[in-house]
């Protein structure tokens, strides 16, 4: 009889990226990295490399239902994180069959890759805002998509605040708001749950290869809340990981390289 102890299950429901840096790759990278069984709901495939994003193919809802009803009526989740979702009706199908779950829902609310392309039709911004945010334990935007979300500019750590409040009234549970694109000091983020604030700091790494970090950092988060983590035990565990990964990121093809998801293993 085989008693291997099973791992926490944590669901990525987001799109592939050939160049294994960021989404899919990235979230199942990130999750057998921290020791948890990742499995997958494929809502787009992109062509992309270290250059850019050059095409796109978004996947029929009924290809996305069908994946996610595989996989949480057999096998199960303890933890789900979303990415790139594209269009308004699969965000809408995605938060309705994210109503069903009692477990963390970690939110990543993709709007361009690394390289400025699109990954995020503008009349899907609504439904992100008033169905995908509002089923999120947490919700993990970065300056460019605290923008597109809210408007608000964040240039300073007040900024920080008043972008966390203004997320934060979409609904999720806390807002994490990640401010690596800030010009000076330590890649600082604010996690908020409207009562308790908590700043995360660590040392700013100058490096060029940085693909895939929102990715990492929102699959790590998934993954520690898998293991019954509370949010911010979690998220302090996912900055420590993507913090490390960043400082071994890699150079892969002509442009930007992606982040180390396994530089704990390589020491």
């Amino acid at each position: 009889m085989n008693t291997t102890p099973v791992p926490p299950r944590v669901l990525t429901v987001a799109g592939s990226d050939s160049g294994g840096g960021a989404g899919i790759q990235a979230d199942l990278k990130t999750m057998l990295a921290l020791g948890t069984h990742g499995m997958s709901v494929l809502t787009a495939v992109t062509a992309q490399n270290s250059l850019g994003v050059q095409g796109a193919w978004e996947l029929p809802v009924a290809a996305v239902r069908a994946q996610f009803r595989s996989v949480v009526d057999d096998i199960g989740v303890h933890a789900v994180k979303t990415g790139m979702l594209s269009s308004s009706p699969v965000v809408e199908a995605v938060a309705e069959l994210l109503s069903e779950l009692t477990v963390p829902v970690v939110v990543d609310p993709v709007g361009v890759s690394k390289h400025g392309d699109p990954l995020l039709a503008a009349d899907a911004l609504e439904a992100v805002r008033g169905r995908l945010l509002p089923a999120a334990t947490v919700a993990t935007p970065n300056l460019d998509e605290v923008r597109q979300l809210t408007g608000i500019r964040v240039e300073s750590e007040e900024d920080m605040r008043r972008a966390a409040d203004a997320v934060l009234a979409f609904g999720p549970r806390w807002a994490l708001i990640k401010g690596g694109h800030l010009a000076d000091g330590d890649a600082t983020d604010l996690l908020w749950d409207g009562t308790a604030e908590h700043w995360l700091r660590a040392p700013r790494h100058r490096v060029r290869h940085t693909h895939g970090t929102g990715c990492t950092l929102a699959s790590a988060v998934a993954a520690e809340l898998a293991k019954g983590q509370e949010v911010p035990e979690a998220v302090a565990a996912g900055k420590e990981y993507v913090t490390g990964a960043i400082a071994a990121g890699f150079p892969l093809g002509a442009g930007i390289g992606p982040v180390d998801h396994g530089w704990r293993a390589r020491g």
